[in-house]
């Protein structure tokens, strides 16, 4: 690094400078000391991209950008009167790579003027993208690993959720709760705050609102959580919550039940659980060991935490063994009048018969069937379909498209017709496969007409459907789906589009083969302008109306013959099938194998290195530290 004097026309701000914008930074509070004393402390620079193209002498400020503007403000106004403008005095980085950038200006910017979280996530995810490990991030700013993962945890935020953050309208409690809601969820909470009418959880208030009021955190079960029930983490990497709270009472009685058994094959004389929520008074009792009558308390709170007291007995029965009596063990529970033999023999024939006469009454087995999709029980699981995609662009544009949009629509009238809060963000999975969720919501489909049934059923699977899958290809061409009439090209489109020869083509559709093959040496972004003109009518183009792209389309087709567009592919197994021969996902694997994710997963899982996988890898490395 050397030091140097630099003409203020021969600086521009690096987009590697974390206060990078093209809307100039408010620099109302240096500006004083700036036209009094000028720049003292240097900013960092380095040569910029056209000095490396020959334009000498050139350099991009990487940290020091506020004073870099504050001292141009200054310069335009000793232009006006005359006076000479000063160089600024700048350090000089060797040229490097925008990982070694992006640390200078976060390392100088952070000992000024303290950025906030939002800037730094996006200045992190930057290093990250980079190849910088979590871990070396934290060595490098002198922050602890946590500080780190919780700056970048808030990539799970939506966008809008981090710009209000960043604007200090949430709290950090708040922030930090939403990093454990799903994006539905994140939806539903910025309606309510949206609405002057409704509450709006914040706080504490919000964990209970994710949670149904029933937070459970994984540190409380007695058995391993990991494989028997859904649990969500708070990415900041500090707490687990269970998101089924049924799952988990289940797996927690189970467990306090085994650890009675053990305790009584110890020898311990009795052993009493105490109901959900009662406390043990522990004034109430006297230690007493085992041989002298001492008896376990299992003591259960409403958050699941389980406390077992061993050796005590009441205090009553203490008076009573110091006059050496005897000590009972309280009052045992009346025999049942059959045996779980019994009953074993009662519910299997009951079940017998009612499934036999169930085939005689179709649309009650309907209605039940849909309850069971909707609200699941122990040998129903059924999983939404999440629309999950890394690419926030992406998310954005589905979630405000007509097709989204139509569907919210029927669905909250749905929801509606069931009795259920129509803000709720979806119909499937209210019941966590909870018995009493599942008796309600079939008592509420008895009540309904077949086309109302046929009405939920139609959500519910839509709900459920799998993206990318081959029965969607089967479906969309039995229906005639029109795509033209749900799908209008939009941003997030045309960024993922970089091939030539396929824009070429879209070009030629588009504005006709003359046009595409007068094009045909622009560059790619032009082509996209020409193709965009076309489709919207602008800059005096001939309008294109109901264009949709051949991979869209129901069948779907490719523009080129390299393969490798997943909608083609499985649309050909499908009709592979259909004709009899090997089925739609006879290449795949199994459900995590790498040929069926090529074909149904996120376009970013595929092979390549393109900005997506980038950003995947810039989450793994997050979650992973």
């Amino acid at each position: 690094m050397k030091l140097d004097f630099i003409d203020l026309g021969k600086l521009c701000v690096s987009k590697a400078n974390m206060r990078y914008s093209k809307k100039a930074p408010d620099v109302s509070d240096i500006l004083p000391t700036v036209r009094a004393r000028g720049i003292v402390v240097p900013v960092l620079v380095r040569p910029s991209v056209a000095a490396a193209h020959g334009s000498p002498d050139t350099f991009e400020i990487v940290a020091g950008a506020r004073r870099f503007h504050a001292a141009s403000l200054v310069a335009a106004e000793r232009q006006e009167a005359g006076q000479e403008v000063e160089p600024m005095p700048c350090a000089i980085l060797e040229s490097g790579d925008d990982a070694d950038a992006v640390e200078a200006s976060l390392i100088e910017n952070r000992a000024r003027l303290d950025p906030d979280e939002v800037t730094c996530w996006e200045s992190f995810t930057r290093l990250v993208k980079e190849g910088r490990d979590p871990a070396e991030i934290a060595l490098t700013f002198g922050l602890p690993d946590l500080a780190v993962k919780r700056i970048l945890a808030l990539g799970n935020l939506m966008p809008r959720i981090r710009d209000l953050y960043r604007q200090e309208k949430i709290d950090p409690a708040t922030v930090r709760h939403l990093t454990m809601a799903s994006k539905s969820q994140q939806r539903a909470w910025l309606a309510l705050l949206d609405d002057p009418e409704a509450y709006c959880p914040t706080g504490h208030q919000l964990k209970a609102w994710l949670f149904g009021g029933k937070s459970i955190a994984v540190k409380h079960a007695l058995f391993d959580p990991e494989g028997v029930t859904a649990i969500v983490a708070d990415l900041f990497g500090e707490d687990r919550y269970f998101a089924d709270s049924d799952a988990f009472w289940k797996g927690q009685n189970e467990a306090i039940a085994a650890r009675r058994a053990t305790y009584l094959e110890e020898g311990w004389p009795d052993v009493v659980t105490l109901p959900v929520g009662e406390h043990f008074r522990n004034w109430e009792h006297v230690k007493a060991p085992k041989r002298k009558g001492g008896r376990v308390y299992i003591e259960v709170r409403d958050s699941g935490e389980v406390t077992f007291h061993e050796g005590y007995i009441t205090a009553k029965e203490a008076r009573r063994l110091e006059k050496g009596e005897a000590v009972g063990h309280g009052i045992k529970a009346p025999r049942s009048e059959i045996t779980g033999t019994t009953q074993t023999y009662i519910d299997l024939h009951r079940h017998a018969a009612l499934r036999a006469a169930l085939t005689g009454h179709p649309g009650v087995a309907m209605r039940l069937m849909v309850a069971h999709a909707i609200a699941g029980s122990s040998l129903w699981s059924v999983r939404l379909e999440t629309q999950a995609t890394r690419n926030d662009t992406i998310r954005e544009s589905v979630e405000c498209s007509n097709g989204e949009t139509c569907f919210d629509m029927v669905r909250r009238d749905v929801l509606a017709m069931l009795g259920m809060d129509a803000d709720d963000p979806t119909v499937v999975g209210i019941g966590n496969g909870s018995w009493s969720r599942l008796v309600v919501t079939f008592s509420r489909l008895l009540a309904l007409g077949d086309p109302q049934v046929m009405a939920v059923l139609a959500v519910v699977m839509g709900e459920t459907l799998a993206s990318g899958s081959a029965i969607v290809e089967l479906l969309g061409q039995h229906i005639g789906l029109n795509m033209a009439e749900n799908w209008q090209a939009d941003d997030a489109f045309f960024e993922g589009l970089r091939d030539r020869e396929v824009l070429l083509a879209i070009l030629a559709e588009v504005a006709g083969a003359t046009v595409a093959s007068a094009n045909a040496g622009e560059r790619t972004k032009v082509l996209k302008t020409i193709i965009r003109g076309h489709l919207e009518g602008a800059d005096g183009r001939e309008r294109r109306e109901g264009w949709v792209p051949r991979w869209m389309t129901f069948p779907p087709a490719a523009y080129t013959t390299r393969g490798g567009v997943g909608t083609v592919d499985k649309a050909e197994a499908t009709a592979k099938a259909l004709a009899g021969g090997d089925g739609p996902d006879a290449d795949a694997k199994d459900e995590d194998g790498d040929d069926l994710d090529r074909l149904s997963g996120d376009p970013s899982d595929a092979g390549g290195h393109d900005e997506d996988e980038v950003e995947a890898q810039t989450e793994a490395s997050a979650l992973a530290a």
